[in-house]
């Protein structure tokens, strides 16, 4: 799959890869940068085909068009929730960065992954995979658990749908290109049964 990143002086360098089942995929990816930082998610309609693929769209639309002032965590699982109402429904796993304190916040709700790798593990800068909680938005909203991390230069984040199998970064060279690790990671883990995608992005520094 084709990918997209960002120039010198940028603040992330990402890239994607994703496989349909059958037809249209039910699995979507947003990156948002703005001036404040940048909001990256991915989103899987539940089941497969048009209709899961109706509700993965209306929620990468919702996240693509909130106001900058609407993009915290919450507030975005939350209207991404109330739009989802009279769709199938989808699972969503969401991270935002914060230029200005080197952070990211992220949450997951349903059956996503994410896993931030550190560039230098040290103290306090430990790998962590993302704690999504059950539920479907437009159906079931959970009590959803935000969490605040810090992030240093080359730190890599990874998001993936249900279609990739689990525990899959363990295999994963974290110096490598974006788009390396993503084809890698579709092309190693990827499930027969499912819809998969996976979104690669390396924090780089502040955008100018």
């Amino acid at each position: 799959m084709a990918a997209l990143s960002e120039p010198e002086g940028a603040l992330l360098e990402w890239a994607w890869a994703g496989a349909a089942l059958e037809g249209e995929s039910g699995d979507t990816f947003v990156v948002r940068i703005h001036a404040g930082g940048a909001v990256l998610a991915v989103i899987d309609g539940l089941g497969h085909g048009a209709h899961a693929a109706c509700a993965a769209r209306r929620a990468s639309a919702i996240v693509s068009a909130s106001p900058e002032r609407e993009l915290g965590v919450a507030e975005l699982f939350g209207r991404c929730h109330e739009g989802l109402v009279e769709t199938r429904g989808a699972v969503m796993s969401l991270a935002s960065y914060d230029h200005a304190s080197s952070s990211l916040k992220w949450a997951g709700v349903g059956n996503v992954e994410g896993v931030l790798l550190r560039a230098v593990v040290a103290p306090g800068f430990a790998d962590m995979e993302l704690a999504a909680r059950g539920g479907v938005l437009g159906f079931r909203m959970p009590e959803l658990r935000v969490s605040s991390l810090p992030v240093s230069r080359r730190d890599l984040l990874i998001l993936a749908t249900d279609g990739i199998r689990g525990e899959f970064w363990r295999e994963v060279n974290r110096h490598a290109a974006p788009q390396a690790i993503a084809d890698f990671v579709l092309s190693r883990f990827a499930r027969r049964d499912d819809d998969a995608l996976v979104l690669v992005a390396r924090y780089l520094e502040a955008a100018s």
